[in-house]
């Protein structure tokens, strides 16, 4: 008895051909900006000049002009710093992890989820620098030689292994995303008419000429840098969560801290790639490659992540109170009933009720649903770091020492600057550099199960072209209509 397995649905939809491939992303480059890059660009440098501001603020008046105090040492800042390491996490999985695992969903969405990782890690970096008071000392967190004899780089801080974490972090991730692009440079280069434009992206290939040598060592580079970057998906934030871990603040010193942060960063993670996917789908028009079936299974991996999160919340609650220390017991209840008890609530509505939603098929394979979900799950991803954060710190172990915090208008101001200038680092990429792997995507494209296979015409980037479809295939007794065909064998 023979089974025939179902057809799987195509990744690139509407027939693209090698040509149309070509086409269609490189015309996202060549074209003039249409208005609704405009638009989203205007937005954002808006949002980067309110940045500007607020770090022109913050330096010349000091930090002082945040909502810190002697209880709350840490709050909007280093919130912000672990929130942005977490959004670049999905960068690093999608493009190193399901590389290795063969799963070939990744070719349409993974290049612009490296970019998302090297664009969060800078909006990150800014954070600790800024939180130093005088950011122009902050070379003396590397193990320079000085002449101020007792000056030295503290190894046993977890603060500086940090710095190393997330260096080494954004420098492999920063490689892997150029050498994908290398390919495609050269693609652009060829087609290019104007002068600077070919001088340019000439630079950026490399020399590359598409040779049989090139793919091979092309091929073995991603590998290996797959390889290496593997490990840092599971090192870097395990690193930033023993910031907290590796005190004694009660709702800090857990063991359960670095498996929560790291499952908490893919989640948060792929949240902003949906956020970002969706956006990039409609201001360039790329629905048949960044498909339905992509978003449905970004939304499956957002759902067990979220869940993951979400076990972690109950696993503290039950930890504080099999341990039978008061402080660490009334640090939880706190969370959940004290002053904070908003920003608690939030929490848990945002990461741990909204994305099962995803279990129903209509939500996750809606474009709207999907959008609002990453929206909110990102929101709720950053009341966690806040509430771990200033929820801990604001009632210690000395009541005479208890504060409230509230941000003030800078604090503000420097969060939202980043999403500005994330953004706009993101919209000029996905304008002059192409945001879909061409090479890869070409890789999965699918014969048409029913007509047959598809051959190019002309196209200009903005439409799909018109196409010839080969005869309809012989049916076969008792095999499915839509079952593969070998067209070959028909002209024997």
């Amino acid at each position: 008895m023979q089974h025939i397995s179902p057809v799987r649905e195509p990744l690139v939809t509407s027939g693209k051909t090698y040509h149309d491939v070509t086409q269609d992303i490189c015309y996202q480059v060549e074209a003039a900006p249409n208005v609704r890059w405009m638009g989203a660009l205007s937005v954002a440098l808006v949002l980067l000049g309110v940045f500007f501001y607020s770090v022109y603020r913050t330096l010349w008046y000091g930090i002082g002009e945040w909502g810190l105090n002697k209880t709350i040492g840490w709050a909007w800042d280093i919130t912000n710093f672990v929130w942005w390491v977490g959004i670049g996490h999905a960068g690093t999985l999608i493009s190193a992890v399901l590389l290795l695992f063969r799963q070939k969903w990744r070719t349409s969405i993974n290049r612009a989820a490296e970019a998302m990782t090297i664009f969060a890690v800078i909006c990150a970096a800014m954070f600790p620098v800024l939180h130093m008071g005088r950011p122009w000392l902050a070379f003396y967190v590397f193990p320079l030689q000085n002449t101020l004899g007792s000056l030295w780089a503290n190894f046993n801080s977890p603060l500086l292994w940090d710095v190393f974490a997330i260096s080494t972090y954004f420098t492999v991730s920063l490689v892997f995303w150029y050498t994908g692009l290398v390919p495609d440079f050269a693609t652009i280069r060829d087609r290019a008419k104007g002068k600077i434009a070919k001088v340019s992206y000439s630079l950026l290939s490399m020399g590359w000429k598409g040779s049989a040598k090139h793919w091979s060592r092309y091929e073995t580079v991603s590998l290996i840098l797959a390889g290496v970057s593997t490990p840092l998906v599971l090192s870097v934030h395990t690193i930033v969560s023993m910031d907290f871990a590796t005190s004694v603040v009660p709702g800090w010193h857990t063991t359960i801290f670095p498996p929560y942060f790291v499952a908490g960063a893919i989640f948060s993670g792929f949240a902003m790639v949906l956020t970002l996917m969706l956006i990039t789908r409609i201001v360039f028009r790329l629905e048949d490659y960044i498909t339905l079936e992509h978003i449905a299974l970004m939304n499956k991996i957002m759902m067990v992540t979220g869940s993951i999160v979400g076990v972690a919340y109950i696993t503290e609650f039950f930890i504080a109170w099999y341990s039978q220390v008061e402080y660490e017991q009334y640090c939880f209840i706190n969370r959940a009933t004290g002053p904070y008890w908003w920003a608690y609530a939030s929490m848990m509505t945002c990461n741990v009720i909204s994305p099962q939603m995803v279990w129903f098929r209509r939500i996750r394979y809606s474009i709207t649903m999907t959008f609002i979900l990453s929206i909110i799950v990102n929101i709720g991803m950053w009341f966690e770091r806040f509430v771990i954060i200033v929820s801990s710190l604001h009632r210690d172990y000395l009541p005479s020492s208890w504060a409230m915090f509230s941000p003030t208008i800078i604090d503000v101001g420097v969060y939202v600057g980043t999403i500005g200038l994330f953004f706009t680092l993101f919209l000029l990429f996905a304008k002059f550099f192409p945001v879909i792997n061409m090479a890869e995507v070409k890789s999965v494209l699918k014969y048409g199960v029913d007509n047959g296979p598809t051959y190019g015409g002309s196209n200009n980037g903005s439409q799909s072209a018109s196409r010839l479809t080969s005869p309809t295939p012989y049916s076969t007794p008792g095999v499915p209509a839509s079952a593969p065909v070998n067209y070959d064998k028909q002209n024997d």
